[in-house]
């Protein structure tokens, strides 16, 4: 799912004047709770710092970041569907709480399609899998050879049925060794894990990657998605190493509760796709790993329903079951 930043940028260029200055009924009249994926200071909690600066500045109220981590993102999923749908609460997340928990668990306290009014699809990007800089290997070829060596590899992502996760178990199918997965309520904390041997390797987000990776503490290895990342393309993909399955993109979206009011998505949408539109957050975007998108709420529904089928596939081939 490739995007061409060029191609969004110009079709933003055409749209009309900013619309958050039009917003119906005097919104937003008091603060607005943003809800990111994970825990503070992770990535998607860094970002809705981001976008909450941009639309504080337009919208002239103050935006409160709550994390609720948890469950691989259900806490915070189930809030914000149960929150009231009057434009003050929205979520930024991952598909791990609305496609990959939807399709691994029986039953979840929300829908994930008919709880949430979606509003745009931000970005799309792939992690990381990274070790200790002084791993005894460099690519993935020679990765699967130490792991046989060695009989078993022990891995932490940011929770069970998270993309990561889902990766791991699918190369520990390919490479015929076990890789035991352990889940954490952060990629830090799997990652100080990692730096203290209590983990042979993990998975990160493209930006956490790169800034370890220059500090000289960790190694990366190869990158899920369907391409390179720009802040770091000297990294292959699995599918340039000769691994395939792992070419499904994660993306960043955000949601507000179910019956939103269509003046009130529309502000939203609006507020949202000329941020992201921005050639500093897009230069932002990039250096987290991700493509900047900025798509329609009926964009962002195409992806998603897409998305069911490919994850389903990989869920399959990595044997993954709930947790």
């Amino acid at each position: 799912m490739a995007v061409s930043r060029r191609l969004f940028t110009a079709a933003v260029a055409g749209m009309a004047c900013p619309l958050w200055a039009q917003s119906p009924g005097g919104f937003p009249s008091r603060p607005i709770k943003i809800v990111p994926f994970g825990t503070a200071g992770g990535p998607i909690d860094t970002l809705a710092r981001i976008y909450g600066d941009k639309l504080q500045q337009r919208w002239g109220q103050s935006m409160v970041i709550e994390t609720r981590p948890g469950a691989s993102g259900i806490i915070a999923a189930d809030y914000v569907a149960k929150a009231p749908a009057d434009g003050y609460t929205v979520m930024m997340t991952m598909p791990i709480s609305h496609v990959n928990q939807a399709i691994l668990q029986a039953k979840l306290p929300y829908d994930p399609v008919k709880s949430f009014t979606p509003l745009s699809m931000l970005a799309v990007g792939g992690p990381m899998l990274v070790a200790r800089a002084q791993a005894p290997y460099n690519n993935l070829k020679e990765f699967a050879e130490f792991a046989k060596k060695k009989g078993s590899m022990t891995y932490g992502t940011w929770g069970n049925g998270s993309s990561a996760h889902l990766f791991g178990e699918l190369l520990s199918h390919q490479i015929g060794t076990p890789l035991i997965h352990a889940a954490y309520k952060s990629e830090a904390a799997a990652h100080s894990d990692m730096f203290g041997e209590l983990l042979d390797f993990a998975w990160a987000n493209p930006s956490t990657a790169r800034v370890h990776a220059q500090g000289g503490k960790m190694k990366i290895i190869a990158v899920a998605g369907t391409r390179r990342v720009s802040t770091l393309p000297q990294v292959p993909t699995f599918t340039e190493q000769g691994f395939k399955g792992f070419d499904v993109d994660s993306w960043i979206g955000m949601y507000a509760p179910a019956q939103l009011p269509i003046e009130l998505q529309n502000a939203w949408v609006a507020a949202l796709r000329e941020i992201t539109a921005m050639p500093e957050i897009q230069a932002r975007l990039v250096s987290f790993g991700f493509e900047p998108l900025g798509n329609t709420p009926a964009q962002f529904m195409e992806v998603f329903k897409a998305d069911f089928p490919r994850v389903s596939e990989l869920i399959k081939a990595a044997g993954v079951t709930a947790q």
